[in-house]
């Protein structure tokens, strides 16, 4: 008896775990995806850059806030920095500074559609555990 409990225990947490993961991935992709609703119902080019901005601020301050947690892990901390990183050059190039050249005004639908689809592919690329994860969608529902 005990040991079906055990199994059923260590069976009960791979499929929490694998449902945490798929929540935390879709968590920010909602995000981006939301940002980018945003930026295609407004017409105003300011107004556009404004919610593309401070999209990537918030983003930027939740995974500040995280990386600074003494409950992540040095490769969770390794992946971060990778994804900040991303978010950094997408931030450049919105405002045209670090070398990039400013996003066209006509063109920030197409770049807003560009952030989302790149940050779909990074989930795929940087590995951050499920409970960092759940830690940055948590911040930016905070901040938001």
């Amino acid at each position: 008896m005990k040991t079906r409990k055990t199994f059923g225990f260590i069976v009960m947490m791979f499929v929490l775990a694998l449902s945490a993961n798929a929540e935390g991935k879709d968590g920010l992709q909602k995000y981006f995806n939301d940002a980018a609703t945003k930026v295609k119902a407004t017409n105003s080019a300011s107004e556009k850059r404004a919610i593309l901005n401070e999209s990537f601020q918030t983003m930027m301050n939740a995974l500040n806030i995280v990386h600074s947690s003494p409950l992540i892990s040095k490769d969770d901390r390794a992946g971060l920095d990778h994804f900040k990183a991303a978010l950094q050059e997408k931030q450049d190039e919105l405002a045209g500074t670090n070398g990039y050249v400013r996003v066209a005004d006509g063109q920030l639908n197409d770049f807003s559609n560009y952030v989302v689809q790149d940050m779909e592919q990074a989930d795929q690329v940087i590995t951050i555990s499920v409970v960092t994860l759940l830690l940055i969608i948590l911040l930016i529902v905070l901040i938001v």
